[in-house]
């Protein structure tokens, strides 16, 4: 139900029950903490019943409080702030072990992310890559490390890789000047979803480039104008974006994107093993033990 859950409620506040009334407005003054509550949290909050939590939900026209839950988390997530972020945060940890509260999400992370992840849609992704004349590869922000990981291993696999590395929107569309139909543009974003990662999916689309987006939901501004698209399922560790996930995701790109190229990658690693060995890029075993 990809719609802004704020806007409906507003616009249908007149008919809610008086107690539904209490949840709609808690919602619509303190949605990013609402959105992180059980439904019996939410009830206590407001002083109404657990049950009136969950039928709220269903006159919204969710099939249970965990569906407008995810859709509450889904349409806020790039509308919280830092201080926010550090203030749900804190609201969900409590006193519990942060480490294994951080760890456990990200493994949850990962399993959602295996679950859902369309294999057609990845096989898709992995044959436009492949065939591309060339490959412009976007990340800015903390998405920077993940775009940075994919050109590293997309350069040894490929010869016609570009990183566009840049600080403003104008040096960005430098960098992509002569994009055009043939060219694969990945585009990597996360909440908060950078404008500068949009603009530049934008203008490839336009110039008739294939568009790829890896980010988080379908209701992420990435989405809806890629050719193909690949959601990792990505969270909030207070301030810290947590993309153990999405890295995840790119791993296995690479790799299927590696067996794809297999003559041609066994070739550059004979070549590379040589250049290596001779400059001495890793620290050789000690031969004496």
């Amino acid at each position: 139900m990809n719609r802004d859950i704020l806007l409906y409620i507003q616009d249908n506040m007149s008919s809610f029950s008086k107690g539904q009334k209490r949840i709609a407005n808690y919602i619509l003054e303190s949605y990013d903490k609402a959105a992180f509550m059980t439904a019996s949290k939410l009830g206590k909050m407001v002083e109404v019943s657990e049950s009136t939590v969950v039928r709220f939900a269903s006159e919204l026209g969710y099939d249970g409080y965990p569906s407008m839950q995810k859709a509450l988390q889904e349409m806020i997530r790039n509308k919280l702030t830092t201080i926010q972020r550090i203030e749900v945060s804190n609201d969900l940890m409590g006193d519990q072990d942060i480490l294994s509260m951080v760890l456990q999400s990200d493994i949850d992370k990962l399993r959602m992310t295996m679950e859902e992840t369309d294999r057609d849609e990845f096989n898709g992704t992995v044959d436009a890559i492949v065939a591309a004349k060339k490959i412009y590869i976007i990340g800015v922000r903390s998405s920077a490390a993940l775009s940075s990981f994919l050109t590293f291993y997309f350069n040894l696999i490929f010869e016609n890789v570009v990183q566009i590395s840049a600080n403003t929107v104008s040096e960005v569309f430098e960098q992509m000047l002569r994009v055009g139909p043939g060219d694969v543009v990945i585009c990597i974003s996360f909440p908060r979803y950078s404008s500068r990662t949009v603009k530049a999916m934008r203008f490839a689309r336009d110039r008739g480039a294939t568009v790829i987006a890896l980010t988080d939901s379908a209701m992420s501004p990435l989405a809806g104008m890629a050719q193909h698209t690949l959601l990792a399922k990505s969270d909030m560790a207070s301030f810290v974006d947590s993309l153990v996930a999405p890295l995840s995701l790119i791993n296995a790109l690479i790799v299927a994107v590696g067996r794809k190229k297999n003559e041609d990658l066994s070739r550059t690693f004979e070549t590379l093993e040589k250049i290596w060995d001779e400059y001495d890029v890793y620290e050789k075993p000690d031969a004496q033990g």
